[in-house]
């Protein structure tokens, strides 16, 4: 692995740079925290759901086992600002994890959500280059499972995703590509990209912090904790590595979010290089 410094480099001051002991607080057991949902999602299922700005949202392996998890995410009131991985990747890294944030597309660009804690944290990199939480990929749907084997199959994250926001007066143009919760990947010495086996135990969890009003989605993968293929020579059904996930969404104590506001959009006051003519004149056959 290289040891360039990273390429976006933010001032001092900026809302990239994040309060961690603010964070701290909030991830904190306090007295005042109070559980408001609690849910589990079905194996090879998805389902939609709201955060409120201000709540804590934790997503957690079963006693059954790992699973990975495939995480779409939105502002509640207007679904163009979702998650948008690529500058997330830029921004933050391949991997998240705690103090990390989900940036949203533009003209919005501002955090989604805050990560507050993390009980695979100190995964880190293993032997493979692979790393936990993962930006790289995207969700697995039945378009390019059409083209890998010629076949259709409806059990995929993508269609997980699209049937989860259908109440939500949203479609499949609305799914977008995930955070893949509990899921280790990388990129080989080819370039190419890799999955490993979850490391998740029973009881882990991700947990993160609403910037705003949410709405989430997430398809407990039909490849359950990757242990087994989908594609390729040894390819199988994977059904028996395939678990639920739970989902638990808290209030935090009120006396820690009393100075929090939700983050302002991004501040940009220009007009993209465009200079509008002066009324009356026609521009359009201006050579």
């Amino acid at each position: 692995m290289g040891s360039l410094a990273s390429y976006y480099q933010a001032r001092p001051g900026s809302v990239l740079e994040v309060d961690r002991a603010f964070y701290d607080r909030l991830a904190s057991e306090s007295p005042g925290r109070e559980p408001v949902e609690r849910f589990e999602v079905p194996i090879r299922s998805g389902y939609a759901w709201e955060v409120p700005a201000g709540h804590l949202c934790r997503i957690i392996t079963t006693a059954a086992g790992p699973q990975c998890g495939d995480f779409n995410v939105w502002n509640r009131h207007n679904p163009r600002e979702r998650l948008w991985t690529s500058r997330t990747r830029q921004l933050q890294g391949t991997h998240v994890t705690r103090y990390d944030r989900l940036w949203s597309t533009l003209p919005y660009l501002r955090p989604l959500l805050t990560i507050t804690n993390d009980t695979l944290e100190g995964y880190g990199t293993d032997e493979d280059g692979g790393r936990v939480h993962d930006l790289l990929g995207s969700r697995c749907d039945p378009y390019i499972n059409r083209i890998l084997t010629g076949e259709d199959a409806d059990v995929h994250c993508h269609s997980n995703l699209t049937r989860a926001v259908l109440p939500y007066g949203l479609t499949e143009l609305d799914v977008h590509d995930v955070l893949n919760i509990f899921t280790v990947t990388g990129i080989n010495e080819d370039g190419e990209y890799f999955m490993k086996p979850s490391p998740a135990r029973p009881g882990d969890f991700f947990e993160f912090f609403a910037e705003q009003d949410l709405l989430c989605a997430m398809s407990t993968c039909p490849a359950g904790d990757l242990s087994v293929p989908m594609w390729g020579p040894d390819a199988r059904d994977p059904i028996e590595v395939c678990r639920p996930l739970e989902v638990e969404i808290l209030r935090p104590d009120p006396a820690l979010v009393t100075d929090w506001t939700p983050p302002q959009t991004a501040q940009y006051a220009g007009m993209h290089g465009l200079d509008f003519p002066e009324r009356g004149t026609d521009t359009r056959h201006r050579r």
